[in-house]
């Protein structure tokens, strides 16, 4: 499996979404697959254990998608052979009352991982130029300041707010955060199918909500957004992928290996060397112990 997915699927100022597939195929069986993916993943493991030894650099996955895209899954299925200290999943839901007392950037900068570690965001700051731009009465919530009604959150003001975001991402890439940002590109009819599941098995009811439906019937105004989030912010230090979603094992598969891709050419993540004195005595330090029996 030697394609290369980064530029496969990296996103750019011109990307269109209703011209993107949302479902890519492998010449390999579904077993095949899965065991390419568990390398994978134990691979990424390894070399979480020498970020974490290195202690230069965090990764900072980002996963945003339409209702049923796979996020939740996805992360169990790609980050679940990582030392449970060495990955930190946050899901971002509606801001609590506490979180709507800072700026709306402000939860996010408090998750980041720490050096050595992953952060996974499920649902991100993006959230903040999709849902609110959906539902713009919820901006009204983070009472700001000459923000009074709807009729002032202008098309300025969104583009002010790109411009922030843009800035968080690279302020934190130029100080060792590897930004990774996958966008799970489903089709409106693979939604369909999957709600109608969480309806009809018993174990995924808990799932569903009649919200669900609501924003389904804006599904239109969601890819125009998602779109404008692709365009307007996908810089080198902080790249978007699109991931074709239909299919949710060719879709993990797909961000593994492009996580992996990318972090194999950060050549001086190595573990450290030995202080010289302490090289220099290994043989001592192993009779003495040896001895203690």
């Amino acid at each position: 499996m030697k394609e290369n997915l980064v530029q496969k699927f990296k996103a750019s100022e011109n990307t269109q979404l209703s011209l993107t597939e949302t479902r890519f195929s492998l010449p390999y069986s579904e077993k095949k697959i899965e065991k390419e993916l568990e390398k994978l993943r134990k691979e990424l493991a390894k070399l979480q254990d020498t970020m974490y030894a290195h202690n230069k650099y965090s990764v900072l996955v980002c996963l945003q998608g339409m209702d049923t895209s796979g996020k939740d899954s996805l992360i169990r299925e790609v980050f679940k052979d990582m030392n449970a200290r060495g990955v930190e999943v946050h899901s971002f839901k509606t801001p609590t009352s506490f979180e709507l007392g800072h700026d709306y950037l402000w939860r996010h900068y408090i998750a980041l991982p720490e050096r050595g570690k992953f952060g996974v965001f499920n649902r991100t700051h993006y959230e903040n130029v999709l849902i609110t731009r959906v539902h713009p009465n919820f901006i009204l919530n983070e009472n700001l300041p000459g923000i009074n009604s709807e009729s002032d959150i202008t098309e300025a003001f969104w583009e002010k707010r790109f411009d922030q975001i843009n800035q968080f991402e690279k302020h934190i890439a130029e100080n060792g955060t590897v930004i990774f940002k996958f966008f799970l590109h489903i089709s409106k009819e693979t939604q369909r199918e999957r709600l109608l599941r969480r309806l009809e098995e018993k174990k995924h009811q808990w799932k569903f909500s009649p919200a669900d439906l609501k924003e389904r019937n804006q599904w239109d105004m969601y890819q125009k957004c998602y779109q404008d989030i692709l365009h307007k912010s996908c810089k080198p230090h902080a790249p978007w992928y699109v991931i074709p979603s239909d299919d949710k094992l060719t879709a993990r598969f797909a961000i593994a290996k492009i996580l992996l891709e990318v972090m194999s050419t950060y050549h001086d993540i190595k573990e450290p060397e030995l202080a010289p004195e302490t090289s220099q005595n290994i043989a001592l330090y192993t009779k003495l112990l040896q001895e203690e029996k």
